[in-house]
């Protein structure tokens, strides 16, 4: 007979995530370890920072990859987005600066086994963060690239661009992305593994 899974504290997920060799999301009183993610999915996330840090100079916006934790408020989801953004000043969780409160921007990499997870299960979490005003989804084994920009209250309109010509205006953060960059040195031919399980 198995015994049941003992749920932990916000606090004690906290403390054993920080002393952790790996990374584990949160939520429910339950920790989820992240798996590795594939080559595809590495350069989409680096290229999409690399492209937000250029326009990002000399203003007061910073971008983090997946070692920043964002904290859903509304739901207790802890989670590392592949891209998180956000001008002005920023909102942590305590002294750490290691738990991001206020993204405006989250961008995620999707791969054949998350694409339905992280539209309809993350993002219906992300959408109840006040500060967030765009989400962006990008598959990695094809040209798919889907903006959701916060409308009217929580409600989203989406834009979906499947041509490498295509350009992505990101209002919040004041900054735009070239399909064409954001796809840069990725052979479609090659196999492109999950990113992450959900």
């Amino acid at each position: 007979m198995s015994q049941p899974r003992k749920h932990i504290s916000p606090e004690e997920y906290l403390a054993r995530e920080r002393a952790a060799d790996f990374k584990s999301e949160y939520y429910l009183g339950e920790m989820f370890a992240m798996s590795g993610g594939s080559r595809a999915y590495s350069l989409i996330a680096g290229n999409v920072i690399t492209s937000l840090n250029i326009q990002f100079k000399d203003r007061s916006c910073e971008v983090h990859g997946s070692d920043m934790r964002v904290k859903v408020s509304e739901t207790g989801l802890y989670t590392y987005p592949d891209v998180s953004a956000f001008c002005g000043e920023g909102e942590f969780e305590d002294e750490h600066v290691d738990t991001l409160l206020n993204p405006q921007l989250i961008v995620e990499v999707l791969s054949p086994t998350t694409e339905k997870y992280d539209p309809l299960g993350k993002f219906a979490q992300y959408r109840t963060i006040a500060s967030l005003q765009e989400y962006v989804q990008i598959a990695q084994d094809r040209i798919y690239m889907e903006r959701c920009r916060r409308h009217d209250g929580d409600e989203f309109l989406s834009r979906i661009c499947l041509d490498m010509d295509d350009i992505v205006e990101l209002e919040s953060v004041g900054v735009t992305l070239l399909v064409r960059d954001v796809y840069a040195r990725i052979d479609f031919n090659l196999d492109a593994s999950p990113a992450k399980s959900p």
